[in-house]
């Protein structure tokens, strides 16, 4: 390897996050799909807080979809850096065997 380092439970540590915040994401907005707004009497109420319920329910799922696109953009960072740091590595290698 290469001087060029990384640990890898940064990654592993990203992914979980992301992981975490988007599977609470889901549940939230599982939740907010079945709210019974009727349980708060008035009509104009019960559709207030259906409309309620709606948009933060379609505003969880886009955070959900934002964090599983970031947990697969920190996989691909992950991969991309290895592939770097084996790269340079073996530029390294290469050089040391031309200077002897």
């Amino acid at each position: 390897m290469s001087d060029l380092r990384l640990d890898d439970t940064i990654f592993a540590e990203l992914k979980k996050t992301f992981s975490t915040v988007s599977d609470r994401m889901d549940a939230v907005r599982r939740t907010l799909k079945n709210t019974d707004g009727s349980v708060v009497g008035a009509k104009s109420l019960v559709e207030d807080v259906h409309d309620f319920s709606d948009e933060w329910s379609y505003g969880v799922k886009q955070l959900g979809k934002h964090t599983h696109g970031a947990v697969k953009m920190i996989d691909k960072i992950d991969t991309e850096f290895s592939k770097l740091d084996q790269d340079l590595a073996e530029s390294l290698k290469s050089t040391k065997k031309k200077g002897k």
